[in-house]
């Protein structure tokens, strides 16, 4: 099992989007902590930059406990899953996320244009959207000591898009000053909520191009071996759906899912082919599978039972996943990218390979694609 003490190698901790799904997060910062395995840079996107910045804007005994405060999973006993009846669960999910949907979140969003155009609560002046985030400036500024975040804090970074060039944009905290709008503009999702304006830029959330954001942290040669673990909130595979409501998650994830994909499939290429001069990096994929449980609203259901659900499946994934990686990772030069096997749910790390794959076609054209084949248990 990997431990803290007298480690020789770095722990990057890139978090993506998901809106409500980010509890997952929480349980798995959750499993770091508990093992010593503070991170040395978080990198995050849409809402795993609010959860990004509650790691690094807080002292490292306080950031459980404001993690907990802002999911509110404080006071609530999570029984287990399987022993709540289905169809009970499926309408607790569904009237949350309606509920949301219609009168928003405390402290996060409140409806705007939802009622008509002339619905502006908070005289907010940033482009029409259906929910107003300017009620999360407050809430940011209670949960983050912002002047921590900027000082001698973990690295952090938080990244956006800009919607007018369609180019990423990174901030890095040290470098300038972040504060909550930083926050809102990467979890910006057009069009529910409004692009906010930095620096003259108007930006929204990365997830529109990279949900995942581990190209922050991968292009960027570790100075000693590093541990790169990803945590994503929508998976890639999952079972074929058979009703619309499991059609409309399976969109939505794929949506998102492949991103990641392509992006580890990229750069397990690029190290590849650098050879013994790579750097030696270990990632860990892990993504948020949702246990058959969530509903098509599920990144509206911001309800204490579900998120105590997903911080709990965090912190047990997390913590199996780490306890299958060699107490020393990144013993060899190059990308070592490892995954939990969700089909056979017994959280095994397998290693993802690239392959160059001939592309058949029914034609006399042909061509290579790359593509990442199923993984091997290790």
């Amino acid at each position: 099992m990997i431990a803290d003490a007298g480690r020789d190698f770095d722990v990057a901790l890139v978090l993506g989007g998901g809106n409500a799904l980010g509890a997952y997060q929480g349980g798995a910062y959750q499993a770091l902590h508990e093992r010593g395995l503070e991170p040395d840079w978080v990198v995050g996107a849409s809402v795993g930059s609010v959860n990004g910045a509650i790691i690094c804007g807080n002292p490292v005994d306080r950031r459980i406990a404001q993690l907990e405060t802002w999911w509110n999973v404080s006071n609530v006993a999570v029984a287990d899953a399987r022993l709540s009846p289905a169809m009970y669960d499926e309408a607790r999910r569904t009237g949350a996320a309606l509920g949301t949907v219609a009168t928003g979140q405390t402290g996060l969003f409140a409806p705007r244009h939802l009622f008509g155009p002339t619905w502006n609560p908070f005289g907010n002046v940033e482009p029409a959207s259906l929910y107003d985030t300017v009620p999360m400036r407050a809430s940011l500024e209670q949960a983050i000591d912002f002047d921590r975040l900027n000082g001698d804090a973990p690295r952090f970074c938080a990244t956006a898009v800009d919607i007018e060039t369609g180019e990423d944009v990174i901030f890095t905290a040290g470098e300038q000053r972040l504060g909550p709008d930083h926050l809102r503009a990467s979890s910006a999702l057009l069009p529910a909520f409004p692009p906010v304006e930095i620096d003259g830029r108007l930006l929204a959330d990365a997830g529109v191009s990279a949900n995942l954001p581990l190209d922050t942290v991968l292009n960027t040669p570790p100075a000693r071996p590093l541990l790169c673990i990803a945590v994503d909130l929508l998976p890639l595979r999952a079972p074929r759906p058979q009703t619309l409501g499991e059609t409309v998650i399976r969109m939505q994830d794929l949506m998102f899912a492949t991103q990641s994909r392509r992006a580890i499939a990229a750069w397990q290429a690029i190290y590849a082919a650098r050879g013994d001069d790579a750097a030696r990096v270990t990632l860990l994929h892990l993504a948020y599978s949702g246990e058959g449980r969530e509903v098509s609203g599920k990144a509206f259901d911001f309800s204490p039972k579900s998120a105590a659900a997903r911080w709990r499946a965090g912190c047990r994934d997390l913590g199996r996943a780490l306890a299958g990686l060699d107490a020393r990772p990144a013993a060899m030069p190059g990308l070592s990218v490892f995954a939990l096997d969700g089909e056979r749910r017994d959280l095994t790390p397998i290693r993802w390979n690239l392959a160059p794959t001939p592309f058949a076609r029914g034609d006399a054209g042909g061509g290579a694609a790359v593509h990442v084949a199923h993984g091997q248990t290790v």
